[in-house]
């Protein structure tokens, strides 16, 4: 098939139903077998791989929920939705808690029917993706990808191995750049739950209606908009870590039913009645003083208390600086194409440097640097004004001298920097950050284009 999607196996003891499905399926470019019941669907399952399995609930020889639990046997990886004209909220409940994907009621709308396969693809795809994306994780951020020999960074080393092997609640504080995620990925990948998701979640890009249902979930008819359930965060990380960062613009709102997850492992998606259960390690991160958030009253204290059972501080840059010429080597070798060195002169420049944005403005100049500097070492006349002069913060801009400056290629720089900055400043959203630079809309998204720039 042309245009195949995937695979889908439909298990409906009435012919006319299970041939409608298969009809109506097979239009939209999926693979379908079909099954007269579960027994039938059950060997199916054994004998043959589906992404996604339909299946009625009340049917002879082995209902629909024997179908679920042996399909979370035979294929975990399989999405089960099921299907009955003889539904209510307790069996709908039971098949959500017993993990089935979504459930529908007989008679259903055909467009009904295409959404939710449609969407149940969609989760598959994103649990895969999340999958690859923990691999990558784990062969890329180890704990000696963390790079420092300074007391300070010695000292984290150390206490980073002790504090993974437990599940204790881990708050890291540091300036914004400092590497706090890291150091987050090395706490998971050196613990236990190594082969399980790791989560992330910038409590401060999301408005707090919609940080709740990505945290925690929610419901079918929730709210407007809500055309079916949709597990949160806390469920994709459930065996895994969880990590927070900015855990300090959290919303007093959510911080509440946040707690009860810390202190019980259970939450309610939004809208929902029913308690779903957890297992799930928290690391979260700051670049703020929590207990001046406490003291005006934006953070719950008795929260704070739980976050902070081990505290872990990154020291801030300019408290390390015998650790810039080993982040510099590193940098130089991830982006320079022509082995670019670095005199001494230029580096003594940048060691005395206060870098305000930590190692993710150092490593932001490398990269700069690397592209813009023609010749293969370093010198001081490369580097920004501001940091030759030891003043404010640093221009990307080498110094005009008798080599030739290929001003175009800063000028692309350049703007390429301010777009991803305002669009930083905007938490995403296009239509903000064109207006931060005085661009039409259009505009923004040519430029986007232009520099290969994605959401």
């Amino acid at each position: 098939m042309e245009n195949y999607k995937g695979r889908i196996l439909v298990i409906e003891d009435e012919r006319s139903m299970r041939e409608v499905l298969k009809i109506l399926l097979e239009e939209e470019a999926y693979d379908v077998s079909t099954a007269s019941d579960g027994v039938e669907g059950i060997e199916q399952l054994k004998k043959n791989g589906f992404d996604l399995v339909i299946t009625d609930i009340k049917m002879p020889r082995a209902d629909g929920f024997e179908v679920l639990r042996q399909a979370k046997i035979i294929s975990p990886e399989t999405i089960v939705l099921m299907v009955t004209a003889f539904g209510t909220t307790e069996a709908a409940i039971e098949a959500m808690k017993n993990g089935a994907y979504d459930y529908i009621n007989k008679p259903f709308k055909i467009d009904e029917i295409r959404l939710v396969v449609k969407k149940a693809f969609e989760k598959k795809k994103l649990r895969e993706e999340l999958s690859l994306l923990r691999e990558k994780f784990q062969a890329s951020f180890r704990l000696e990808n963390i790079i420092g020999k300074s007391p300070k960074m010695q000292d984290l080393f150390k206490l980073i191995p002790k504090v993974a092997g437990s599940s204790s609640t881990v708050l890291i504080s540091g300036e914004s750049g400092t590497g706090k995620e890291l150091v987050a990925i090395a706490l998971h990948n050196l613990s236990s739950r190594k082969n399980n998701n790791f989560v992330t979640i910038n409590c401060a890009t999301f408005p707090e209606g919609l940080l709740e249902s990505e945290m925690f979930g929610h419901v079918r008819g929730a709210f407007t908009g809500a055309v079916q359930s949709k597990p949160g965060l806390f469920e994709i990380a459930d065996g895994g870590t969880f990590f927070l960062d900015e855990i300090a613009e959290m919303p007093m709102s959510i911080q509440s039913k946040f707690l009860r997850v810390l202190e019980n492992g259970t939450f309610r998606r939004v809208g929902g009645t029913s308690d779903i259960t957890v297992d799930v390690r928290i690391v979260s991160a700051t670049n703020k003083d929590l207990l001046d958030k406490v003291s005006a009253g934006a953070f719950r204290e008795d929260l704070y208390y739980r976050l902070n059972v081990v505290p872990v501080n990154i020291p801030p840059l300019r408290e390390r600086k015998e650790d810039i010429p080993l982040l510099i080597d590193h940098f130089l070798s991830k982006y320079s194409r022509n082995s670019l060195k670095i005199s001494a002169d230029a580096l003594s420049l940048l060691i005395n440097y206060q870098w305000k944005g930590n190692i993710r403005e150092l490593e932001n100049m490398m990269e700069r640097l690397s592209l813009l500097c023609e010749r293969e070492l370093l010198m001081p006349e490369d580097l920004p004004v501001e940091i030759a002069q030891g003043r404010g913060d640093a221009r990307y801009l080498p110094a005009v001298g008798p080599d030739k400056v290929d001003l175009e290629k800063i000028m692309s720089v350049i703007e390429k920097d301010y777009l991803l900055k305002a669009l930083e400043k905007s938490n995403g959203v296009k239509t903000e950050a064109a207006r931060l630079l005085g661009l039409t809309f259009r505009s923004f998204r040519h430029r986007l284009h232009k520099y290969g720039i994605s959401q």
